[in-house]
């Protein structure tokens, strides 16, 4: 009985394939111009580095396609819902499908059925491809489109704070008591934030507490004189290992079961996680914003396309698509500053515009 929700098995073929067909030309479209304005953006940083030619522009495009199909896939379904819906009302398609018996939820499910078998699509490449291509490419960007460190655990540019005391390390490698962190500038304030002494160094390594800095250059701001220090230098003597290790955690570069080890870790040492416990409940409701659209852009598909609303009703269906992902980024920042709870931030919009959807479409069309 379920399945008598659908039209007939040749017509739900027909209409799914027709939407599948139209999905993959507008998400080829959109990859492909945005692509290109990409590249005029990005690759004269990627071509200033020495010794990189047309190979890294080529690795540079196989990082960042993933991220274009994972951003732009559910407006990929959005617009094929409208241009489908739209070309079947207009070539009375949807009028012989109503005067056969259809309902308009009937004529919408194997619109439907796709949008929710792309959604589990969208969950798997975000998850198995998305997040490493991410990671990849955060990685080259941080070594400034060179060679990437063969260290997996190497981190570039990285700022901590020491109290008021500041260290930027250009390099840190290894883990645990391993931890070494090179090209260091260390800035000492007194108790008001003013910087009173600036220490420079090649190396500092872990010294149970605080770390060794070596061939330490120091500049004393009050007396304006700077000297070589014999001796590897003490700095940052609260800067614990667990700090090095949490210092940062890209939620667009790990998976579901990373991220929640990454919250779990980060929650034990008494930070907060409020904003990526919302990043973690969307990686599973954002992959669904796919199974709203074909609801969302169903206003298009109805009425009379000889009354001439026909492209009213296109772009209702269009603004009601992107006032989805309006609501969606403002409630993940809203989330990230602790005005909603992370499972508020992640589902809220979800929710909201599903019943958006079905309040239009039963109260224009059932």
């Amino acid at each position: 009985m379920l399945f008598d929700f659908f039209p007939s098995a040749t017509l739900t073929r027909y209409l799914a394939k027709t939407f599948v067909v139209r999905i993959l030309a507008v998400l080829v479209m959109l990859v492909l111009v945005l692509m290109m304005l990409d590249l005029l953006s990005n690759s004269a940083d990627i071509l200033e580095h020495p010794g990189n030619g047309q190979e890294q522009i080529l690795y540079y495009v196989s990082l960042r396609i993933p991220q274009l199909v994972q951003q732009f896939l559910p407006y990929s379904v959005l617009l094929a819902t409208i241009i489908t819906l739209a070309t079947l009302n207009q070539n009375s398609e949807v009028v012989a499908m109503k005067a056969a018996g259809l309902s308009a939820h009937q004529i919408l499910a194997p619109l439907l059925l796709t949008a929710f078998v792309i959604s589990l699509f969208t969950f798997a490449f975000n998850e198995r491809v998305v997040t490493r291509a991410t990671g990849a490419l955060t990685a080259w960007e941080n070594a400034e489109y060179g060679p990437i460190p063969k260290d997996p655990d190497v981190r570039a540019n990285v700022y901590m704070n020491d109290g008021n005391d500041i260290l930027l390390a250009s390099t840190i490698s290894g883990s645990g008591a391993n931890t070494v962190m090179r090209g260091i500038s260390y800035y000492e304030a007194d108790d008001t934030g003013m910087i009173v002494r600036q220490l420079r160094g090649s190396e500092a390594v872990w010294a149970n507490p605080g770390w060794l800095l070596k061939d330490a250059r120091i500049f004393d701001v009050g007396t304006a004189s700077q000297e070589v220090a014999t001796e590897p230098v003490l700095i940052a003597p609260d800067l614990r290992l667990e700090q090095i290790a949490l210092r940062k955690v890209d939620p667009d570069s790990e998976n579901l079961f990373e991220l929640r080890r990454s919250i779990e870790a980060l929650g034990e040492s008494g930070r907060m996680t409020g904003e990526l416990r919302g990043k973690w409940w969307h990686k599973i409701s954002g992959p669904l914003s796919a199974l709203l659209m074909p609801l969302l852009g169903a206003v298009a598909g109805f009425g009379l396309a000889r009354s001439g609303h026909l492209f009213a009703r296109a772009v209702i269906g269009m603004a009601l698509g992107f006032a989805y992902f309006v609501v969606d980024n403002a409630a993940l920042a809203l989330g990230s500053f602790g005005g909603y709870t992370p499972l508020l931030a992640a589902w809220a919009p979800f929710v909201l515009f599903l019943l958006i959807g079905e309040t239009v479409l039963i109260r224009t069309e059932e």
